[in-house]
């Protein structure tokens, strides 16, 4: 697939549609923009672009649509897929101006926002209103609602709360070419044709430029608690997860931290409130959240009492804000001190609850015969397991020839168990090669005609999803 090169005229063109102060072809913010936080990547835009509003977006795609320049929207860059990496060159599209929560409505507990807006700003505004948007990924402190979308985040309370397409009501987005769609309505049901919502949510970009969302909401809780559970082997911990559900307790988060995790999250923050005994091979943070405080304890207790056979070391009840946030913040950080403490990548597998015991054990197989050290944590609740694979000594032989060959048998293990190979990361730029693993030449097919439609140009942030697309 060719592309036109950037030239003077079209920085003309562009300064027109935009002011030329938002047209940057420097180095230094061509930079800024050639990276999210997947491994160490890094591909330069020729050009980055700072829209203010969606007009602006549907003159620079009508644009770059006649021209056939290619166009990668970017959001936060927090991404761990390489979604917002600009793979074919062209345009970094950066709506970090669209950054405006447009209305809070209170009485249908919906919100209507742009796309740039940080998603704990977002749910702070929302929670002012008594009102509560649950989807919780680690990096909500600096992420974008819009990439949220892009991307079908989930985060820790999607075991009892689901994804972000469990909330999206209805997008306006601009096409390739410049027009503008709306995707469906601001009501609960829709049944109106096709649901085009669902398919924009997790398609990274690819088919539309995201520039409103329309949000459901739920009742703030305003009471929780948190539980810290130690056990003596990560089966058990695994384990321990259909045992609180057999009990009838759905918690708002359900989150899996191996021992290398919860080491690597204390070395980076230098400081801990949880000691970790040798004994300790692995950690739940198990939180229950509701209106009623009394309630609460009584499940907490009914889940201390669930725990002990599987050989419970420790359980430690935080139960005021400031020890929940110390907790959270452990778990938080895993993914970034990883980052610091080597290069790396992180796959995001997710299989059926019950079978994540057995995933767990084949990883470590896995990180035994290639030889990689793996830190493994995630979102033991809905069967979502990050693994991180450190390159640590590893030649740059092993980590370029080695480590795709053991990423791909988990990956063709998780999918022979009923799983997938990414559950809310996004395929992006750096798992599309592995595709195949998931879906039949006649699937991949249908998924790309899908693309044609919208996109019968290919300029939509092209090189991603697809193996065979500059792989």
């Amino acid at each position: 697939m060719s592309f036109k090169s950037i030239d003077n005229n079209d920085i003309v063109a562009f300064s027109r549609f935009l002011s030329p102060e938002r047209v940057l072809n420097d180095e230094e913010h061509r930079q800024q923009n050639s990276h999210d936080q997947t491994e160490d990547l890094s591909i330069c835009p020729e050009l980055v672009l700072l829209p203010r509003n969606t007009e602006e977006i549907q003159k620079v795609m009508a644009y770059c649509f006649e021209h056939h320049i290619p166009v990668t929207p970017r959001g936060a860059g927090t991404g761990l897929s390489g979604g917002a990496i600009p793979a074919l060159g062209g345009i970094s599209l950066d709506l970090r101006y669209l950054d405006t929560i447009l209305n809070i409505d209170t009485d249908n507990f919906q919100v209507i926002t742009q796309p740039g807006v940080i998603t704990e700003v977002l749910q702070n505004a929302v929670a002012e209103k008594g009102l509560f948007y649950p989807v919780d990924p680690a990096s909500r402190g600096s992420c974008f609602i819009g990439g949220n979308v892009a991307e079908s985040s989930g985060g820790p309370r999607a075991v009892k709360y689901g994804t972000i397409k469990d909330y999206v009501l209805n997008l306006k987005a601009v096409l390739p070419n410049g027009r503008l769609i709306e995707t469906g309505a601001n009501t609960l049901k829709n049944a109106t044709g096709y649901d085009l919502t669902r398919l924009l949510v997790g398609s990274e970009g690819t088919l539309a430029v995201i520039t409103e969302i329309t949000l459901k909401l739920l009742p703030l809780p305003t009471q929780r608690l948190l539980l810290l559970a130690a056990f003596d082997s990560a089966k058990n911990a695994c384990l321990a997860v259909n045992a609180i559900l057999n009990a009838g307790i759905i918690p708002s988060a359900l989150e899996f931290m191996g021992k290398d995790a919860l080491i690597c999250a204390q070395d980076y923050l230098g400081d801990s409130p949880v000691t970790i005994p040798d004994a300790v091979q692995a950690h739940l943070l198990i939180e229950v959240d509701g209106q009623d405080k009394e309630l609460l304890f009584q499940q907490a207790e009914l889940i201390t009492d669930v725990l002990q056979p599987l050989t419970t070391l420790e359980i430690l009840l935080a139960e005021d804000h400031q020890q929940q946030e110390l907790l959270w913040k452990l778990r938080r950080v895993v993914g970034e001190a990883a980052k610091k403490s080597s290069i790396y990548k992180e796959e995001d597998t997710v299989v059926p609850r019950a079978i994540l015991p057995e995933l767990l054990a084949f990883v470590k197989a896995v990180s035994k015969k290639y030889g990689f050290q793996s830190i493994c944590y995630g979102h033991a609740g809905d069967g979502n397991l990050h693994v991180n694979i450190l390159k640590g000594n590893l030649s740059d032989r092993q980590w370029q020839e080695d480590i795709p060959k053991g990423i791909r048998e988990i990956f063709a293990y998780v999918k022979e168990k009923g799983g997938t190979i990414s559950g809310e990361h996004g395929i992006g730029y750096v798992q599309k090669n592995y595709m195949d693993i998931v879906f039949p030449p006649h699937t991949l097919a249908l998924m790309k005609g899908i693309k044609q439609v919208f996109d019968p140009k290919g300029i939509l942030n092209p090189g991603k999803v697809f193996p065979e697309e500059n792989s």
